[in-house]
């Protein structure tokens, strides 16, 4: 009998179906039981269908997805440079769904970047579209990522441009007023371009002789502060920008533009004014340069007048000291006194030397 009561237990089933043995237990009165084995019955003779959760999806479909992640937890410089990449994988391979993208079709058109443009043009895009499937991978879009094993292509490394502060001067002179303002703000925080562009009033602290600047720069894409002391020439600076402000707007540095979206005239903060950069340079008659190198001129600056590398890190909001190592293009005292002691050691080696051959020479008695 498949139904049974145990004394002091309860009721149980117990019946074998297509040679396996199932059981319950334990039901407080016999209908419970019976409707417990039945439901059992059924759930073996009319199993669920296995949902299979979906392994593939359409690239472009991928790269948009990843596009509103990047955007939502990225500077907005990473958002741009990911988008104009982006193009050119959705020419590639834009009809496709992610499974039919191989290993050695990606592998052919890194090869062909390299080829047209540069390795770090390569290498860039091998970083990026790594990362499109690995976020397709982690969300469970997709399985595989044809890119694992692709490793990066040999670059030709060159010593970044830092403009010397005599250039700085020269560029700063020329540009207009708000441009010297925004030029002295850059070199005064030593911020990045972003971080200049998305100040407000409200993190000016003219008393406190303090600005705060905020990143994205950091994992996870979180917004964050630091505090950067005023020099005397900033506070110079905002203390004047601040007597002239238009108290409708938030911003220390804005302009009014086209919005193509809203089709028409808006006011906002600054995004890129790289542009302006080359006309300045340009007019100066010096080599041209960016924003981001007067970032690096400042921070070679300090590190030759020997203030400690924690501070300097600090002060550019690194999180790691080998990311300022990389800003410092000062040859530091060390280096220096080394380079002394190695020529005053060659040179008395090359005397030495000298002396021995003209001993060897002279005629003996």
């Amino acid at each position: 009998m498949s139904i049974y009561f145990v004394k002091r237990k309860g009721w149980r089933y117990d019946f074998t179906l297509n040679n396996q043995r199932y059981s319950g237990a334990w039901f407080k009165t016999k209908r419970e039981v019976k409707e417990a084995e039945a439901k059992r019955k059924e759930e073996i003779n009319n199993p669920k269908p296995i949902i299979e959760t979906p392994t593939d999806m359409a690239f472009f479909d991928l790269v948009n997805l990843r596009l509103d992640y990047v955007k939502a937890y990225n500077s907005d410089t990473h958002y741009r440079d990911y988008r104009w990449l982006s193009k050119g994988w959705i020419k590639k391979w834009g009809k496709l769904n992610c499974s039919e993208i191989s290993q050695g079709m990606v592998q052919t058109f890194i090869l062909g970047v390299r080829r047209k443009i540069s390795a770090y043009t390569a290498n860039k895009n091998i970083r990026d579209l790594h990362a499109i499937f690995n976020f397709g991978k982690k969300k469970r879009f997709i399985s595989d990522n044809p890119v694992d094993g692709i490793e990066s292509l040999p670059e030709e490394k060159k010593v970044k441009y830092v403009p010397p502060a005599e250039d700085i001067d020269k560029v700063i002179d020329i540009a207009d007023p708000d441009t010297q303002d925004y030029l002295w703000c850059i070199r005064e925080t030593m911020g990045r371009m972003s971080e200049i562009n998305r100040l407000v009033r409200d993190d000016v602290n003219l008393e406190m002789r303090y600005v705060i600047l905020y990143t994205r720069k950091k994992k996870g894409g979180h917004l964050t502060p630091r505090k950067v002391p005023m020099t005397d020439k900033l506070h110079e600076v905002l203390s004047n920008r601040y007597s002239q402000r238009d108290v409708t707007k938030p911003w220390v540095f804005w302009h009014t533009y086209w919005s193509r979206k809203a089709g028409m005239m808006k006011n906002g903060p600054y995004r890129d004014r790289n542009k302006v950069m080359k006309t300045l340079c340009k007019k100066a008659g010096v080599r041209y340069f960016r924003f981001h190198p007067i970032r690096h001129s400042g921070a070679s600056i300090m590190d030759n007048n020997n203030v400690p590398i924690r501070r300097i890190q600090k002060i550019l909001g690194h999180d790691h000291q080998k990311t300022t190592e990389i800003y410092l293009h000062s040859i530091g005292i060390q280096e220096r006194l080394a380079m002394a002691i190695y020529e005053q050691a060659r040179q008395k080696s090359h005397t030495n030397s000298h002396t021995d051959k003209t001993k060897g020479s002279q005629p003996s008695l």
